[in-house]
C-alpha cells in the first residue's frame, strides 16, 4: 500500500510540474517588469486625483538616445540680385582746427655794454629778481643779475653774511644799480657777542638797526644808488606787524646814507589794508598774486612786485633804459605828426556873446546899437526890475498874440 500511496504522489507532482513551472516563470517576469516600473519617473498627481484619488495614466518612458534629433531643413532664400551701385568716394572727417599759439616774443639781445643792475637779498629779492628780467627782457641796454639766498636775512650772519658778500658781487658785476630786499627771515632770536637775545626786545631792534645801516652803507660805498625795495604783507597776522615795524626802519636807515626806499605795500593790500591772495595785476586785471602758503609770490606777483621798482630803475639809468623798437613800427611813422602846425594856419574867430543880444535892445552880438544911458531901459532892465515880458517878434514860436478876427456876416438860415 505504501508503494501504491508513493506512486500516487509522484504521479501527482508530475501533472503538477507545468503549472509550477509556468507560475515560476510568471514571478520572474513580473519581478523585471516590476524595476523596469521603478526606473520610470513616477507620474505627477494632480489636484483633482489628491482631492477624490486615482493616478495619472502612466508614460512610458523612452529613452532620447534611442531617437537622436534630426536636423530640420534650413529654407534658403534667394536674394535677388540688385544693380551694383557706384561706390561714393569716403569722406575723410575734417580734423578739429587748432587755434594757433600766439607768437614766442622776440628776444632781444643785450648790447655788450648794457648797464647791469644787481638785486640782493632773501626769496623776496628772487621773485623781484624774476619780475625785473621779464620787466626788462626788451631793454637791450639792461640787464638783471639776481644774487638772492632764500633763507638769508641780517640777524643770521654765521649762516649768510651779507656785508662779507656784497663786495665781492660788486667787484664781479661792476652794476649801475643796487636794489635790495630783506627781511622776512628775521623775525629770530639774535647773537649779539656772546649772548642771544630774544624777538623785538630794545636791544635786539638797536643791533638790527645797526646792521641794516651798515649794509645799506656799503652799498652806497661807490656812490652807486641804491633802491631798498620793502617788505610786502603775509598771510600771518603777527608777521604782517613785524613787517611794518621793519619797514619802518628800512626807510629812516635807507635814507640816512643817500638811499631810496621803495614801498610795495599798497600793491597787495586789499581798501581796508588786509592781506589779500589775489588782487589786480600791473594790467588792472583781477590775477592770484600770492601762493598758497600765503608767503610766496605767483608769476603776476613778481611782475607786480618788479613793477613797483622799475620806474625808478628807468629814470636812473636813463637812455639805457629805453626800450627796443616795436617789429613793424616802420609802417606806422606816417601816421604820427612830426612838426606842429604854424601859427598862420590856426583860424582865430572873435568870442561871441552867451546872452541874447535881443534883451540889450539891439540885434547884433556886443552890444551893438544898444540904447545908451539915460536914453531908456533895456527889455532886460524891464524884465528885471517891473517884470515885463517884451513882446516877441512876429511869427516866433514864442509870439501867442491871436490874429485879428474878421466880421463874422450872420446869414439867415434856409428853411424846407
Amino acid at each position: 500500500m505504501l508503494r501504491t500511496r508513493d506512486a500516487g504522489k509522484g504521479l501527482l507532482l508530475l501533472r503538477l510540474a507545468p503549472v509550477f513551472m509556468a507560475a515560476a516563470a510568471m514571478l520572474v517576469t513580473g519581478f523585471f517588469a516590476t524595476m523596469a516600473e521603478a526606473q520610470e519617473p513616477a507620474p505627477r498627481r494632480t489636484l483633482f486625483q489628491r482631492l477624490f484619488g486615482g493616478f495619472a495614466p502612466q508614460r512610458r518612458y523612452q529613452d532620447p538616445s534611442a531617437y537622436p534629433p534630426q536636423p530640420r531643413p534650413r529654407r534658403i532664400q534667394k536674394r535677388r540680385q540688385q544693380p551694383a551701385e557706384p561706390q561714393r568716394p569716403r569722406q575723410q572727417r575734417a580734423k578739429p582746427r587748432v587755434a594757433d599759439a600766439p607768437p614766442p616774443a622776440p628776444v632781444v639781445e643785450k648790447s655788450p655794454n648794457a648797464k647791469k643792475v644787481l638785486v640782493i637779498g632773501d626769496f623776496v629779492a628772487g621773485s623781484l629778481g624774476d619780475g625785473l628780467k621779464t620787466a626788462f627782457e626788451m631793454t637791450p641796454g639792461v640787464v638783471v643779475e639776481t644774487r638772492a639766498n632764500g633763507s638769508s636775512g641780517l640777524v643770521r650772519d654765521d649762516y649768510f653774511n651779507w656785508p662779507g658778500s656784497l663786495p665781492g658781487y660788486v667787484a664781479e658785476l661792476k652794476p649801475s644799480v643796487i636794489v635790495v630786499s630783506l627781511g622776512a627771515n628775521d623775525r629770530q632770536a639774535m647773537r649779539i657777542g656772546e649772548t642771544k637775545e630774544t624777538f623785538r626786545t630794545d636791544l635786539w631792534t638797536t643791533e638790527y638797526r645797526k646792521r641794516v645801516n651798515a649794509l645799506a652803507a656799503l652799498a652806497r660805498q661807490d656812490n652807486l644808488p641804491l633802491l631798498w625795495v620793502g617788505m610786502p604783507p603775509f598771510q600771518s597776522t603777527a608777521m604782517t606787524a613785524d613787517m611794518v615795524t621793519f619797514n619802518g626802519i628800512y626807510l629812516e636807515e635807507a635814507e640816512k646814507v643817500g638811499g631810496q626806499f621803495i614801498d610795495i605795500w599798497d600793491g597787495f593790500v586789499d581798501e581796508g589794508g588786509k592781506f589779500v591772495l589775489t588782487g589786480s595785476d600791473i594790467n588792472g586785471q583781477q590775477v592770484r598774486l600770492r601762493g598758497s602758503d600765503g608767503i610766496n609770490l605767483t608769476k603776476a606777483g613778481k611782475r607786480k612786485l618788479a613793477f613797483y621798482v622799475e620806474k625808478d630803475i628807468r629814470k636812473l639809468l636813463g637812455e639805457a633804459a629805453a626800450d627796443a623798437a616795436v617789429p613793424g613800427a616802420e609802417g606806422l611813422k606816417d601816421l604820427v605828426v612830426t612838426a606842429p602846425l604854424a601859427n598862420e594856419d590856426i583860424v582865430k574867430t572873435p568870442p561871441i556873446g552867451v546872452t541874447d543880444p535881443a534883451l540889450d535892445g539891439a540885434t547884433a552880438l556886443l552890444g551893438a546899437g544898444a540904447p545908451q544911458k539915460g536914453t531908456g531901459k533895456s527889455p532886460r532892465d524891464l524884465l528885471v526890475e517891473k517884470g515885463e515880458v517884451p513882446a516877441a517878434p512876429a511869427g516866433r514860436i514864442d509870439d501867442f498874440r491871436l490874429a485879428k478876427p474878421e466880421t463874422v456876416i450872420s446869414k439867415p438860415l434856409l428853411r424846407n
